[in-house]
C-alpha cells in the first residue's frame, strides 16, 4: 500500500486550495476501475458469498468493515476451492467440523478469507497497476482513499480490454501458454480442486475420447473452470441430492456432471483483438487453443495483460 501523505497547510490560501486538488487527483487508473463496489462483511458465511458471487458473477469480493468502510481483506473463488477440497483451507471441514459439509460452509468467510493484501491508492496509474499485478500474479487489486476506505476494484479483465487495441495484430499463438494442465471426464472433483488450487488455475480442459493414449491427451471433450464449481455449489439440486452431510460425498461427484461439454475454443491464429472482442462478448477470461480438435495451448486474459505490457 502506498504512503499517504498529509497536506502541509500554509499560510497562503490559494498555495493550499491549488494542493488539494493536486492532492485529491485521482489516478489514471481509476478510468477504466469499478466505483461501485460490492462488498460483504466478515461475518458472512461462505455459503452465502459463493452465493452473492454466482448472483453477480464475480469471482472476487473484498471484505470490509461494516462500521468504517475500511478494507479488511478479500475472499476469490481459489480461496472457496481451497475450503472445498483443494488446499489448506479444507481442514475446516475435514478436522473442525468432522467432514460435516453443511454445517461448515456456515462458518463465516473471515476464516478463508485473504488478509495480507497488496492494494494500491486511487491516485495510482494504470502503467503502476499493470506492474503490480504481473509482479505478484494478481488478477485484481482493490483500490483505496487516503483513510484506508475501499475506492475502487480494478480486475485484469479490466484493464486487458481496456487496451488490447494497443497490440496490434499479435496473434493468440504469441502470447498462449503451451503447457496446459488438463484432465479427464472422470476426475472426481476433490482431484479437481486440488489440480487448480495448487497451481494457480481458473479453468482446466477435459480431455480423452480417443483409443490412441497419445492423441486422447489433446482431444478436447469439455472444460471445468473455478466458476463452475462455485455454481455447483450453489446449487439447490445438490443439498436435495446429498445422503448425508458428508464433505468425501460431494467430493466423489466426477467432472463429467459439472463441466462444460462444448467450450469455447480459438484457433492459434487469432488477433489479440479478436480474443478482446469473444472475452466481452461472451464474458470470459480464457479459452482452449486448439489446432485440428487437439489443445495447443491456452490464453488467458493474463496473458493479454503481458501483451498490452509491451506496448
Amino acid at each position: 500500500m502506498k504512503d499517504k501523505t498529509s497536506i502541509n497547510r500554509k499560510s497562503n490560501t490559494g498555495a493550499v486550495e491549488r494542493e488539494t486538488k493536486v492532492h485529491d487527483k485521482e489516478g489514471d487508473i481509476m478510468a477504466i476501475a469499478s466505483r461501485d463496489v460490492i462488498s460483504i462483511p466478515p461475518s458472512k458465511s461462505i455459503k452465502d458469498t459463493a452465493k452473492v458471487m454466482m448472483e453477480h458473477e464475480f469471482r472476487r469480493l473484498p471484505i470490509t468493515d461494516p462500521g468504517s468502510g475500511k478494507l479488511l481483506g478479500i475472499v476469490t473463488v481459489m480461496d472457496i476451492l481451497d475450503f472445498f477440497g483443494g488446499g489448506k483451507k479444507f481442514n475446516i471441514i475435514e478436522k473442525k467440523y468432522q467432514d460435516n459439509f453443511l454445517a461448515a460452509i456456515n462458518e463465516p468467510v473471515k476464516e478463508i478469507m485473504s488478509r495480507d493484501l497488496i492494494t494500491l491508492s486511487n491516485k495510482a496509474s494504470i502503467g503502476e497497476t499493470i506492474e503490480t499485478m504481473l509482479a505478484h500474479q494478481l488478477g485484481a487489486i482493490p483500490l483505496v482513499d487516503h483513510d484506508d476506505k475501499l475506492a475502487g476494484i480494478v480486475t485484469e479483465r479490466d484493464i486487458a480490454l481496456s487496451l488490447a487495441g494497443v497490440a496490434g495484430k499479435d496473434t493468440v499463438q504469441d502470447y498462449m501458454s503451451p503447457k496446459v494442465f488438463t484432465t479427464t471426464p472422470g476426475t472426481p472433483l476433490e482431484g479437481a480442486c486440488k489440480i487448480m488450487v495448487r497451481n494457480g488455475l481458473r479453468r482446466i480442459p477435459i480431455v480423452g475420447g480417443e483409443a490412441d493414449i497419445s492423441k486422447a491427451a489433446k482431444k478436447l471433450l469439455g472444460i471445468i473452470t473455478s466458476t463452475d464449481v462455485i455454481r455447483f455449489l450453489n446449487a439447490k439440486e445438490l443439498f436435495d441430492n446429498l445422503n448425508s452431510n458428508l464433505a468425501t460425498d460431494v467430493l466423489k461427484t466426477v467432472i463429467s456432471d459439472i463441466m462444460v461439454k462444448e467450450p469455447i475454443t480459438v484457433e492459434p491464429t487469432m488477433t489479440v483483438g479478436e480474443l478482446c472482442e469473444l472475452f466481452a462478448d461472451k464474458n470470459i477470461g480464457g479459452v482452449p487453443v486448439v489446432k485440428d480438435d487437439h489443445v495447443i495451448g491456452i490464453i488467458t486474459e493474463r496473458d493479454i495483460l503481458n501483451a498490452v505490457k509491451r506496448y
